[in-house]
């Protein structure tokens, strides 16, 4: 890997995610990209240098003053899915197309989705208690063949979870923002609240998949819950936001559904003496149902392919766009509600 301050190709800045360290990215980046220069920068001093003589830029965010100085810049690719965090009009002024992480996760959110369900049809958590207690003692358990579950958010992450589910016999509902795009469900529908409900009223397993946004934002509130089968099981994935909280305890405690796996919470962290922490029929994880090992392999294999698209100028055929040369910030609000 260069360390040439001047002439720099791809800059990957110091800030990491997940734990991961960005040594191993650059060096996942330098590996696809061995004719290209690419240069790692360690303090601020070192990012502020690079960002200015870069092509191409990767990190968690630049912000308006760093978008400005940096005249050489054609890209940024963020190592986050989300990009509301950057300065997208300035960016758009100058020209620079903007990528970001959708899909790397997929695999691993899915996989947690599965788990999550799996946990609530066969009463796993009952058998751990039990096995806790050192309580040799039947429970009853249910199957998950033959249900309903409901996907809100038909994006990469929807979509392999959809996938993962066709081998258990169950029925598929997605739900998304643009139900002509069709989807890997048995059946499509609109966010629209009639569409919404008719799902909900038949859904065992309620799995949010989508951004958080202002169509999405307590998307899930308690007449949604009261809508839910008493027998529904909420797992969200998305963000905390997307339920409306109280409402949530609420249908727990009054038992109107049966139980939530969350991922995400609102607030995040989660403080110790929240309510939701002491209800029996929750299960909760840090958010990190996306956490995976690949992370830096699978955002590398992405990056290569957007440098090579670059620079032979097929703008159309590059992935993860969300703010392209052509249609500006359009195609980050067309899709901004499949996560």
């Amino acid at each position: 890997m260069t360390t040439n301050a001047d002439g720099i190709d791809i800059a990957v800045l110091r800030r990491g995610t997940e734990g991961l360290s960005t040594d191993d990215y650059a060096t996942q980046i330098s590996n696809r990209l061995s004719d290209y220069t690419v240069r790692l920068a360690r303090t601020p001093r070192e990012e502020r240098q690079i960002i200015t003589n870069a092509r191409v830029v990767t990190g968690v965010s630049l912000d308006e003053k760093q978008v400005r100085s940096a005249d050489q810049l054609e890209m940024f690719a963020c190592i986050f899915s989300g990009v509301d965090h950057l300065p997208l009009k300035t960016l758009q002024e100058q020209g620079v197309i903007v990528t970001n992480a959708s899909g790397i996760h997929a695999p691993g959110i899915s996989e947690q989705v599965l788990a999550n369900i799996l946990i609530f049809a066969r009463n796993v958590h009952e058998g751990w208690n039990r096995k806790q207690n050192h309580e040799w003692r039947h429970y009853q358990a249910r199957e998950l063949c033959g249900s309903t579950v409901t996907i809100i958010g038909l994006g990469s992450i929807g979509q392999e979870i959809a996938k993962r589910l066709h081998g258990f016999d169950v029925h598929t509902i997605g739900v998304r923002y643009t139900p002509e795009k069709g989807g890997p469900t048995d059946e499509v529908l609109g966010l629209d609240p009639d569409a919404l409900h008719d799902a909900l009223a038949r859904t065992e397993y309620l799995v949010l998949a989508c951004p958080l946004t202002d169509e999405t934002k307590e998307l899930i509130s308690r007449e949604e819950l009261i809508t839910l089968p008493p027998e529904a099981v909420v797992i969200n994935v998305a963000r905390g936001g997307i339920v409306d909280t109280d409402a949530l305890i609420w249908a727990l405690r009054d038992e109107s559904i049966r139980g939530a796996a969350m991922d995400v919470t609102e607030p995040e962290p989660l403080p110790p003496d929240h309510p939701l922490w002491y209800l029996d029929n929750v299960f909760i994880t840090p958010h990190m149902a996306g956490h995976t090992p690949k992370h830096w392999d699978r955002l590398a294999g992405i990056l290569k392919h957007n440098v090579r698209t670059l620079d032979q100028g097929e703008y159309d055929s590059m992935r993860n766009v969300v703010l392209s040369k052509t249609d500006g910030v359009k195609q980050y609000v067309r899709d901004k509600t499949e996560r």
